[in-house]
């Protein structure tokens, strides 16, 4: 049978073992390590298709719960597919809905079969399974999808956490053979088990014996601490194959992407650029700006002088200072197009130091020189 994606390590560097590649997809070749645009709709917020072309953006996502609830996965295939429904013709990926489930702690139900929870639209009673996933996903068509598991909250008890895996690998197996299309859509296995590493040893060598097309790295992000994250993204990566790619889903801080890199990742994702530049926080290599200070009211230089997206081209800080001000949608697409541009240029400058074998010294230059608070924007 034929694989729906293949990939290739196209350099190793020297100074720090990160690596570059290339992902090959149904939909086009992507480089890696690289950022994904959040598209939960079906579309990036604000920012249009031939945007997101012309920042060179690569896979976008899109929500596997969102679309299932509307406009429903049958419309979304009857247009042909994801990428045809919305007009963006690079490869995508879905994620299996298991997060948007699993942060509806009040209304839901996990019983082994799947998870019961509440409509937020109309409050109707919905079941999502392993193979329901998969089936929706099916539909929506993109380039790869997610296994449904389980997104443990952090701190949980090891007792809990030891449950949880074993039910996220019977899922992760239900959900693989579940999938109608596997010489069409890749399928990616989850590695979980909280802050143990021996679970994610585990997990990661029970995800690797059913031989998924790829792995992602899941239950990090969800409140703890960053030295705590970096320690279960590097206990997850460990036993997972060289020759597949690795997703670290839901980090886009540039101190978590570059850690990321350092720690073979190939993929990563997150909500952080567009959603921070709705609120008017602005990231540049001089660091973090917050357009909403009346300091810019009369700064008539460019948001990120060394930035070659369209804002930073085109626009003043003291035209996005009115804009955000005056609450003008304009702003606020302005805003997402700059923070998009400059996470994508922040991981081509990183495949670029990992193929002139300098990456930690990259890593330590961009760091000290944009300035970021711990949070990394």
């Amino acid at each position: 049978m034929s694989k729906p994606i293949s990939f290739e390590i196209t350099h190793v560097c020297k100074q720090s073992g990160a690596r570059t590649g290339i992902l090959h997809t149904p939909h086009g070749d992507v480089e890696t390590p690289m950022f994904m645009p959040v598209g939960t709709q079906a579309t990036v917020k604000f920012i249009s298709p031939e945007e997101l072309y012309r920042m060179n953006a690569g896979i976008v996502l899109a929500n596997t719960y969102h679309l299932w609830l509307r406009p429903g996965e049958d419309i979304v295939a009857k247009a042909g597919g994801v990428q045809k429904f919305m007009n963006y013709k690079g490869p995508m990926l879905t994620d299996s809905g298991g997060f948007q489930v699993f942060s509806l702690a009040d209304t839901r139900k996990i019983k082994e079969e799947g998870v019961t929870f509440r409509n937020t639209l109309n409050g109707d009673m919905l079941f999502l399974s392993p193979e329901k996933s998969i089936q929706i996903q099916n539909k929506i068509g993109a380039d790869i999808m997610m296994s449904f598991d389980e997104c443990i909250p952090y701190p949980a008890a090891r007792d809990y956490v030891e449950k949880s895996v074993q039910r996220t690998l019977r899922w992760a197996a239900r959900g693989k053979a579940a999938n109608q299309r596997p010489e069409e859509q890749a399928l990616f296995g989850i590695v979980q088990g909280g802050d143990h590493e021996d679970l994610r040893d585990y997990c990661a060598e029970k995800l690797v014996e059913m031989d998924f097309d790829g792995y992602s790295i899941g239950g990090t992000s969800v409140g703890e601490d960053k030295e705590t994250m970096y320690r279960m993204v590097r206990w997850s990566q460990e036993k997972l194959p060289l020759d597949k790619p690795r997703y670290l889903m839901g980090v886009g801080a540039v101190n978590d992407l570059l850690e990321s890199v350092s720690m073979n990742i190939d993929m990563c994702d997150c909500v952080l650029p567009t959603r921070i530049a709705r609120h008017g926080t602005l990231m540049t290599k001089q660091g973090r700006i917050n357009i909403r200070k009346a300091m810019y009211a009369e700064d008539f230089t460019p948001l990120d002088p060394t930035c070659d997206c369209y804002c930073c081209q085109n626009y003043t800080k003291a035209y996005l200072h009115h804009l955000f001000r005056t609450d003008e949608g304009f702003g606020t697409r302005l805003m997402s197009i700059h923070n998009l541009r400059f996470l994508l240029k922040l991981m081509e400058d990183a495949r670029s130091a990992i193929r002139e074998d300098r990456f930690n010294d990259f890593k330590k230059e961009t760091l000290e020189t944009m300035n970021f608070d711990s949070r990394g924007f």
